[in-house]
């Protein structure tokens, strides 16, 4: 989901005041394409707001395992590893999916509200194709705010994630989980440094200053992102330039050497040789099969 996606990706910006709640919106008929989702430090709802769909899985490098889904499935995880996904829908227009993170200053607020100040740190259940209106009905209204409203009030959206957040714990809370919840990069700062480096695909990769944009080491910054995503932040910021350029070779006319340019290579033998070595086919082949 952090990778580059079609146009029909609904992409709703960072705002201030949300940092605390991470969402994203996926409309899509398929994806053959798998889509990232990163294990990071808060845990992950994912619902279905619209359609139904056959939704595949794998650790990376694993073998995919599916399901079919339908509207109102919900789905909760403390995910550790990084994992794919990819969808084919079934008998429908469109499949809308809403990905949402808590940090945990929400989820401890909740637990302190429910539990008292005693309240250890919250693991929820894995939660895997369940059915809950409350849950749908919050999701839905998240999703009015965010994609809906020009302006979204990020006051309200707090207030629903809140009252999702109470919920969660108190219906989903594992009472016999003791682990704690271990050391991960947060959502909000793997967001900033993502849309941070597709600003700058153009230019040369630098680990210092995405480090300095979530306030941690290089060295922490490093092995955080690691851990979140399966990739490096350099390996990570080619596959986006060449994310980008694979959607401009697609849906445009324009040459593979200026296309070669936006995305940050000057050199076309070294475009066409990451492109390839990334792809499996030269950036020529890719555009016109008939040469492959």
């Amino acid at each position: 989901m952090l990778h580059y996606m079609p146009s029909d990706h609904i992409a709703l910006p960072q705002r201030p005041g949300l940092q605390d709640v991470v969402v994203q919106f996926f409309r899509h008929h398929s994806i053959t394409e798998p889509v990232l989702v990163p294990a990071v430090a808060e845990p992950l709802l994912v619902i279905v707001l619209a359609g139904s769909a056959i939704v595949e899985e794998r650790t990376l490098g694993g073998e995919w395992e599916s399901a079919l889904v339908h509207v109102g499935d919900f789905y909760l995880t403390n995910t550790a590893e990084p994992y794919e996904m990819r969808w084919q829908t079934q008998g429908c227009d469109s499949f809308e999916v809403l990905h949402l993170y808590l940090a945990y200053t929400l989820v401890e607020q909740a637990a302190h509200d429910l539990l008292g100040s005693s309240a250890a740190s919250v693991i929820f259940r894995d939660v895997s194709g369940a059915r809950d209106e409350l849950v749908q009905m919050l999701a839905e209204h998240l999703r009015l705010e965010l994609v809906d409203r020009h302006e979204p009030s990020p006051l309200f959206v707090r207030s629903l994630a809140q009252a999702l957040t109470i919920h969660l714990v108190r219906t989903y809370r594992d009472a016999n989980a003791t682990t704690k919840p271990g050391n991960a990069l947060q959502a909000y700062k793997l967001r900033r440094v993502i849309d941070l480096m597709n600003q700058h695909l153009a230019e040369v990769f630098s680990l210092d200053v995405l480090a300095e944009a979530v306030q941690l080491s290089e060295y922490h910054f490093s092995r955080l992102f690691k851990r979140a995503t399966g990739l490096s932040p350099s390996q990570y910021f080619i596959r986006l330039r060449i994310a980008r350029a694979r959607q401009l070779l697609l849906d445009t006319d324009r040459s593979v050497i200026d296309i070669g340019l936006e995305v940050g290579y000057s050199s076309p033998s070294h475009f066409s040789q990451v492109f390839r070595r990334e792809v499996g086919v030269t950036p020529s082949a890719y555009r016109d099969p008939a040469q492959r």
